[in-house]
């Protein structure tokens, strides 16, 4: 059903025993955001409208955002039809009756009356003129974000990153779309130089995160398109860390879902990118010794576990579970992987346990140590010992919620079921794929029910 605003509102409105049009001239959004709730109009239509999350809307109604940008303002004005005057955005483009009624034509001239003589063209064009500079001027001071609205922009992003490896990643990108639309708004305008960096860089962060999401979820396709869009958003940026960051997560996609060696080529090209060493350079170079320990090539996978290790002794990050920060543990997990791969099942035991030590008995982050525990189930397969490798694969997929327990999961114990060769596959092994079977199924249906939820 459409939203409905009567344009009278404006005009004789009231809220609080006041004229509508008060607050209006004040600039008081809040005032105007409740002033609509109270008359039947929902924050999400509100912000659908205006351009913002439906969060932000709420938020800026209770007062705890304010809206002093004047291109948001703007935004307002015009999509709660508010007149432009009333707010004190100017007039439209006619001219005020002191000019004589001319209006600006495409052609930068005046069209009006008086229309003739060498004098009253000159004037004529001189108004336009100014006309003109003051309406440019008003587009390029309307265009720039303001510093607290960018600053809000940048901790939402920072927030998220601390948020998203805890939580299921359905419920991530119902969030995280929320923020990039709020994004997107403002980088169609343009911006100067140094904002638009920063806005790219948080859209970078924000469709890097809705790209892994997607990625865990098993949309390889949709997950591509996302890393896409955020290398897109990094390399605006500028920012060369960031670039390097973007390029050494999207190397994952492939990694998990494609082909290994596309892995490989991605995070030579981050690195490539790299003018100093970074725990983004460490995170791509372990990722690319993992992908060449999966391809079967053990002397380069060797030298980049060596890479790794190095650049991570001299730029890794501290503990933290935030998105996107390469710790020790996070290091150990990649090489959990590596060794898994090369069939170092001692050095892989050692390394896992390692990390799970670091990780913790409650880890906030479930997916990693879930992860780990299958390359353990793939180092057991290794080793021959069939019936552990199934009870340690089970084990690490009944330790996620259901909503954790997505394709990826399912995924990497689907390959330690393949691992074990036919003429051994026990009961434990059986179980394991009907239980891989059956979460399969179950997150199916978790998934419609979402889907109809949000219908």
């Amino acid at each position: 059903m459409a939203v409905r605003i009567d344009p009278s509102w404006w005009t004789s409105g009231r809220w609080e025993g006041r004229p509508i049009r008060e607050f209006l001239e004040q600039r008081d959004v809040a005032a105007v955001f409740r002033f609509l709730h109270a008359r039947g109009v929902s924050y999400g239509a509100i912000a659908t409208l205006v351009g913002v999350s439906a969060n932000r809307a709420a938020e800026i109604a209770k007062g705890t955002r304010q809206v002093t940008a004047y291109e948001v303002l703007e935004r307002i004005a015009v999509g709660l039809g508010i007149p432009r005057a009333a707010m004190g955005l100017g007039h439209e483009r006619d001219l005020d009756a002191g000019t004589g009624g001319l209006t600006v034509t495409p052609h930068g001239l005046a069209s009006g009356q008086p229309t003739s003589g060498p004098a009253v063209g000159i004037a004529a064009g001189a108004v336009a003129l100014a006309r003109l500079r003051a309406e440019l001027d008003e587009a390029l001071s309307s265009s720039s974000v303001s510093p607290r609205q960018l600053e809000l922009i940048e901790e939402s992003a920072s927030e998220y990153m601390r948020i998203y490896p805890s939580a299921p990643p359905s419920v991530m990108l119902s969030r995280l779309a929320a923020e990039c639309s709020e994004v997107q708004v403002l980088s169609r305008r343009r911006q100067p130089a140094a904002v638009q960096a920063r806005l790219s860089a948080a859209a970078a962060l924000l469709a890097t995160m809705c790209a892994d999401a997607l990625m865990r979820l098993g949309d390889a396709s949709e997950a591509r398109l996302w890393y896409r869009t955020a290398i897109h958003a990094a390399d605006d940026s500028a920012d060369t860390r960031l670039r390097v960051l973007v390029r050494a997560q999207a190397a994952m996609l492939p990694y998990y879902f494609g082909d290994p060696q596309q892995t490989v080529a991605m995070a030579d090209a981050a690195l490539a990118i790299a003018a100093a060493t970074s725990s983004s350079g460490a995170l791509a170079a372990a990722g690319r010794a993992r992908a060449l320990a999966r391809l079967g090539a053990a002397e380069q996978a060797r030298a980049a576990i060596e890479q790794a290790r190095r650049m991570f002794d001299e730029a890794g990050d501290d503990d933290s579970d935030a998105a996107f920060r390469f710790p020790a543990k996070r290091l150990l997990f990649y090489l959990s992987g590596a060794m898994t791969w090369l069939g170092d099942t001692k050095e892989a035991y050692r390394v896992q346990d390692e990390a799970l030590r670091l990780y913790g008995p409650a880890p906030m982050v479930l997916i990693d140590p879930a992860l780990i525990m299958l390359d353990r189930a793939l180092c057991l397969v290794r080793d021959l010992r069939f019936v552990d490798a199934a009870i340690a694969a089970r084990e690490a997929i009944a330790s996620l919620p259901e909503l954790q327990c997505t394709e990826i999961i399912l995924a990497k114990a689907g390959q330690v079921i393949s691992a074990v060769p036919r003429h051994a596959q026990c009961r434990e092994v059986i179980e394991l794929a009907e239980y891989v079977r059956s979460c399969r199924e179950r997150g199916r249906t978790l998934a419609a029910g979402t889907a109809a939820l949000e219908t």
